[in-house]
């Protein structure tokens, strides 16, 4: 949601909110009108001959889901076992895709001024992803590009409607 704000003393302010989440260490956001919905762990339906990244299927009301794990994504090591995923829902020019993340953060909201080009020393695999990054106190806000985040090597993740079944993804 992008806000106007006056300040007597900065003239007009533009603010936006970001949905926050982690991966190991890393602190993402993604524009909260690109979120669809934020649940815990779900019962994944693996995708037989799917790219790695792609861990399985979830059913949301009768919408099918592709997973797609962000620690793969981003070239980190796998979560601990005892570690379960989060889902962060996104919608994208396909349809709805859920990201697996380690935590769910809160709805920040920042000042569109303080809004930097990606740092040269991140990771390859996480700079392709990222397309900015705001400063806060004490960490940095990663903006994820959530269209190239669902391109897997082959295109973009297959998404399915409501009414197809998982083994039509794979024609």
């Amino acid at each position: 949601m992008h806000e106007t704000a006056s300040n007597s003393s900065a003239g007009t302010l533009t603010r936006t909110q970001f949905a926050t989440f982690f991966v190991d260490s890393l602190f993402f956001g993604i524009d909260v009108l690109n979120v669809q919905e934020v649940l815990r762990h779900q019962e994944l339906t693996c995708v037989p001959l799917a790219p790695g990244v792609v861990k399985g299927l979830i059913n949301l009301r009768g919408q099918i889901v592709t997973a797609v794990d962000m620690r793969g994504r981003l070239g980190l090591p796998s979560r601990a076992d005892e570690q379960t995923a989060m889902n962060m829902v996104v919608r994208v020019q396909e349809g709805a895709v859920s990201l697996l993340v380690d935590e769910i953060g809160d709805v920040l909201e920042v000042e569109e001024s303080a809004y930097e080009k990606p740092p040269d020393n991140l990771a390859p695999e996480a700079r392709e992803l990222i397309q900015g990054v705001f400063k806060l106190k004490g960490r940095l806000l990663l903006i994820l590009d959530t269209e190239k985040t669902v391109e897997i090597a082959s295109g973009p993740v297959a998404v399915m409607g409501p009414h197809k079944r998982s083994s039509e993804a794979l024609t």
